[in-house]
């Protein structure tokens, strides 16, 4: 129970995915300056690629809403058709697409995805941890497809931008966080996009136990247990 005798429950964060919410940065320009070069893209296709949490589905949901793409998880396309995939849809962002590769079904759907939309006269954004060309793939064909396609990173972030994604991800899930304690957070954890995240949730779940608001002995806490994951 929280400090108020009420039962606490869990919800799974919103996470909003609109333009003005996405974290700018160095690290992210040259993706955003790609985004906006649509429909100006080599052979109709871009991979954009970078680690987890660090922003691939925010722009991919940001070029769909511009573009009327369909949104498609790269786990789907093992289990679906390409045509039943795409729908009425000339465009699609595809995420996770790089989960296909090794896999001969995936792998054979992701390739008439591709031709689907050529064929169309549309385009495809591909996201994934690696660029395109470095996909473990199989099929010959896909794997020419892909090694023509255009391919930006999003690079390491720096400071600032962790603690904006720190401060997005806690917004996310309602919590609102003194700055210093944001800072104080950054400074400590491993400076990537999903430390951030896991932050966050790590954050939301202790403050939801104690029953009170996030401070700077709470995030002192998190960081200590980061530091000893065995204790």
């Amino acid at each position: 129970m929280t400090g108020s005798g009420q039962l606490a429950f869990a919800f799974p964060p919103s996470v909003s995915y609109a333009e003005a919410d996405f974290v700018p940065g160095a690290c992210s320009d040259e993706a955003r300056a790609w985004i906006a070069r649509w429909p100006d893209w080599p052979s109709g296709r871009l991979g954009l690629w970078g680690p987890e949490g660090s922003g691939k589905s925010h722009l991919a949901a940001i070029w769909a809403t511009r573009s009327g793409a369909a949104r498609l998880p790269g786990a789907a396309l093992a289990r679906a058709e390409a045509p039943t995939l795409l729908g009425p849809a000339r465009h699609a962002a595809i995420e996770d697409a790089d989960r296909a590769a090794g896999n001969p079904e995936a792998e054979r759907t992701l390739f008439h995805l591709l031709n689907l939309l050529a064929e169309a006269g549309g385009t495809a954004l591909l996201t994934g941890r690696a660029a395109p060309a470095r996909w473990p793939v199989v099929l010959p064909d896909l794997r020419s497809r892909l090694a023509a396609s255009g391919a930006v990173a999003i690079a390491a972030p720096d400071e600032r931008v962790l603690a904006a994604v720190l401060t997005k991800a806690l917004a996310d899930r309602q919590l609102a966080v003194e700055p210093e304690v944001v800072a104080y957070l950054v400074s400590r954890l491993p400076r990537t996009f999903a430390a951030m995240q896991q932050a966050a949730a790590a954050l939301d779940r202790a403050a939801l136990a104690a029953g009170r608001r996030i401070t700077r002995a709470l995030a002192a806490r998190l960081v200590a247990a980061d530091d000893n994951p065995g204790s």
